[in-house]
């Protein structure tokens, strides 16, 4: 199974003192994919809300590079079916191009809390790695 993790997946892997922290950290790994769109917004998210210095945040994309495949470029290709997605499915743009780019590695499961739990998009399940689901 191949995996993409999303911004929020990488940033509960750094944070400190964050409950979803044990399960960020597992999946990333356990390696899989991301996209260079996600390291961006890991960077913003680190440095502008959670105020990680830099070198922690560089020492931190390190990691992420050394545990995950290489991130997945946005094409212009990518841009087209991210297009689509939004337009059929009301996501979000940048939502969107998360899950064209996951779609464009072969992934088939997109690990996010943004999103609908359990939505398959072209054969990519969307599952929320914090939400507790009922055996």
């Amino acid at each position: 199974m191949r995996s993409f993790l999303d911004t929020n997946v990488l940033v509960y892997a750094f944070a400190k003192n964050d409950t979803r922290a044990a399960a960020a950290e597992t999946l990333l790994a356990s390696g899989g994919f991301c996209s260079v769109q996600v390291l961006n917004e890991f960077v913003a998210v680190m440095s502008r809300k959670l105020h990680m210095p830099w070198r922690e945040i560089l020492a931190a994309l390190n990691a992420i590079r050394t545990l995950l495949e290489k991130p997945e470029a946005i094409t212009i290709e990518t841009h087209e079916r991210a297009l689509w997605i939004a337009a059929r499915h009301g996501y979000h743009i940048f939502d969107s191009l998360v899950i064209a780019s996951a779609l464009a590695a072969s992934c088939s499961v997109l690990y996010t809390e943004d999103l609908q739990d359990g939505q398959n998009i072209e054969g990519l399940m969307i599952r929320n790695p914090f939400r507790i689901r009922e055996t």
